[in-house]
This record gives C-alpha cells, structure tokens and sequence, in this order.
C-alpha cells in the first residue's frame, strides 16, 4: 500500500472511530444488541432489494453521461460501476472512483481523463440533488431549534446543518461553473493556446528543449483536456441532462425509501417519510467526510445525530444506523464482487501506483 493510501486510511481510522463514539457513546452494547435482536427482519428484504436497484439505475445514468463520447452497454457499464463501489468499501482514499475509468479504459478503450471527467459529472449530479432533497425536506419538518450535540467542541445543531447545505451549494454551483466552461469551444482553445505557448516561456531553454516540453507536457496536456471536456460534453444535451437528473433524485429518493421501509421492522424509528429522507440526506453528508472503507463510524454518526433531530433516543438511534448500514453495504459489496469476477479484476491493483493496469 503507498504512502498516500496509508495516510487516507490513518486520517479515516481516527474520523471514523470519532464518529463510533459520538453515535454509541451513551449505548450499552447490552443495550444495543438487545436493538438488534428486536428488528423485525423481514422488511430488510424489499429494503436491500430497493437499494439494490438504484445502482442499476446509476448504471443507466453513467451511460447517459457517456453517450456523447462511447457507447457502452449496460453490462459494460455496470460491472466496472459496482466493482469501484466495492473498492470504495475496501481499500481507503475512494480509489474506486479512480478504478472504474481504469477498468473501462483497458476493457474498452476509454480514454482514462474522459472516463474519470464523467465520474465528476455523477458527482455533481448526485451533490444537486441531496441539496435539492433536503432543501425540500426540511422546508416540511420542524426541528427544535434549540437542539444540539456537541463533540470535542463542535456543536452540531439546526444552524450547523443549515451553513453546511449552503457550503454545499456553493461548492455545487462551483463545479457547475467549471463544467460548462470546460465544455465552451472559445474556453478550451484558449486553455489549449495557453499550454501550448508554455515552451515559448522558458527564455533560457535552447529550441530544442523547447521542442521536448512541448511534446512531452504541451501535448499530452491538451489531449487530457479534450478528453475531460469529451467526458463532460453531455451539457450540450439538455435532454441527456433532465434524464440524469430524474435518475440522481430517484436513485436518492429509492434509497431513502429503502431506508423508510426497513424502518417499519425497527422498534422506535416511528418517522413520517419525509423526516427519514432529511435524516437519509444528512447521513450522506456525513459519510462525504474521509473515513475508513465503507464509512463505518460516520455513516452511524451521521445517523444517530439525524434521527435526534426528530427526537429519537441514543439506543434506537444507534442501533437502527448500524443496521441500515450493514443492509446497504453488504448487499453491494456481495454484488460488487460478482462484478469484478465476472469483469476479472485485480482488485489490489488499485493500492498502488499505475492502477489503471486492472486485469
């Protein structure tokens, strides 16, 4: 494992293990599976099958987001999908993120910064639309403004949720920025005339060095970028973008149903949908945060401190984040691993250096 991995996993070690005592600080772990015990298991099943399907339906929408550039079926485009988000679960820094244009480069010829430029683009579609739902949300439930838990000095409360959705926003609109721009002819040929004058800045260099910096740097720099705006091209479709925006609000809505449903089976989660969605949605901003593989101790955090918005007891709280958790995750990572047998990934490939070499 490189350096830079070790170091994302330290940082997610300690956040996470903040983020375990913060959400079972004041639970008993007699308490807590005497919880688990008690849940009515049944309705985990149309639950892991709801969160299930929303990667079908991201798998969709990764193939939208491509079509302007490679026509991927949905088998290309699912397997190498599910086995990035098993790497996510796995390996620390996220590195699935990085695997999937890797294995679909090597499978399929994909330019790796145009494969990569379409992952920031489900990135934002998926940050539009948790701030669009929890905009909605908490425009219909009421918090008690005077509720707060405070950790280690931090006070998280109504306030704190509120500036971090606007931090959010503005991050959004941010990236939204540089896509379009990315994406204008005028923009990219004057980024293109900048990088290739660079060999020109270097005075003391004779003609020949000049020669070299602009064919080793000047020209791979300007094939990256066609390639990132080949990838985030899909903003000149304003039919293509309503699409992934329909499929990112019902990939989140489902998951917010699956977590609704598995609600019915657990004793005191008794929350209208629309409270669980706010809850669904500020757990997501939670795990945003570095964490160890699979965002245990954040997801949790992230889940205790919803649901206490809404009045629900440390107990109840921590034991249904720690089963939502364990209904989202494994289903995935079974269904991950499927994927990368079938894709015939090397999955510790992605720890180290040059991992785009995926087999």
């Amino acid at each position: 494992m490189n350096r830079k991995l070790l170091i994302s996993l330290a940082a997610g070690i300690v956040l996470s293990c903040a983020g375990f005592y913060l959400a079972l600080r004041n639970v008993p772990v007699s308490d807590l599976v005497a919880y688990m015990g008690a849940i009515q298991y049944v309705w985990l099943i149309p639950a892991v099958f709801l969160g299930l399907f929303t990667f079908v339906l991201r798998a969709l929408r990764w193939r939208i987001i491509l079509s302007t550039s490679v026509d991927l079926s949905f088998s290309e485009a699912f397997h190498p999908m599910m086995t990035g988000f098993l790497i996510n679960t796995i390996l620390p820094g996220r590195v699935g993120e990085v695997a999937r244009p890797a294995i679909i480069n090597k499978r399929d010829k994909v330019p790796f910064t145009l494969g990569l430029s379409t992952i920031a683009a489900e990135r934002v579609f998926d940050l539009v639309s948790l701030i669009s739902l929890l905009g909605i949300v908490m425009s219909f439930v009421s918090i008690d403004p005077g509720f707060r838990i405070t950790f280690k000095g931090y006070s998280l409360d109504r306030t704190t949720l509120d500036h971090i959705t606007s931090a959010m926003t503005a991050i959004c609109a941010l990236l939204i920025a540089a896509i379009i721009a990315v994406s204008i002819p005028a923009v990219l040929d004057f980024a293109k005339k900048i990088i290739s004058a660079m060999p020109s800045m270097l005075f003391f260099a004779g003609a020949q060095s000049k020669q070299k910096v602009y064919e080793k740097i000047s020209i791979p720099l300007m094939g990256i970028l066609d390639n990132i705006s080949a990838g985030l091209s899909m903003v000149k479709y304003p039919k293509k973008i309503i699409a992934c925006i329909i499929y990112s609000f019902l990939v989140w809505g489902l998951q917010a149903c699956a977590l609704y449903v598995m609600a019915k089976g657990c004793p005191g989660i008794d929350l209208t949908f629309t409270q669980l969605t706010a809850v669904f949605v500020i757990l997501c901003f939670f795990i945003a945060l570095p964490s160890v593989p699979g965002f245990w101790g954040l997801w949790e955090a992230g889940g205790v401190f919803g649901l206490a918005l809404f009045g629900i007891g440390a107990k109840n709280a921590a034991g249904f984040a720690l089963a939502s958790h364990a209904v989202m995750m494994f289903p995935m990572m079974i269904l991950g691993m499927i994927s990368a047998m079938i894709i015939g990934v090397n999955i510790l490939d992605v720890s180290f250096p040059g991992a785009e070499k995926v087999g």
